[in-house]
């Protein structure tokens, strides 16, 4: 069994490298993602869709400064880089199920 804490550490490692086929691979394919602000993302076509092209510019990169896990879910502290003129801090909350992830909430 994969543990949630390496299916997230893997997911941020093609995340970092701009990698969108191994970033994708991480997620369920009926994955959903919440964002703070109301906007939903549901599957992997959506996820990619919305990511390509920051991947393809190689503009992104994350930082973590703090996990938490605990059963299903991992929760990041992380610093964004490249996606605004100054960095950005989120909490992000991963639940992986049957080794991918398949919901995210970004919490702030």
């Amino acid at each position: 069994m994969t543990e949630p804490r390496d299916v997230v550490e893997r997911q941020l490692a093609a995340y970092n490298s701009h990698d969108i086929d191994a970033f994708v691979a991480t997620y369920a394919v009926d994955v959903t993602i919440r964002r703070a602000g109301g906007e939903q993302l549901h599957g992997r076509q959506a996820l990619r869709d919305r990511y390509a092209g920051q991947f393809a510019e190689g503009r992104c990169r994350a930082e973590i400064v703090g996990r938490l896990s605990e059963g299903d879910w991992v929760v990041d502290h992380e610093v964004a880089h490249g996606l605004a003129d100054e960095p950005v801090r989120v909490l992000v909350a991963y639940r992986v199920r049957e080794g991918l992830i398949d919901r995210v909430d970004f919490l702030t």
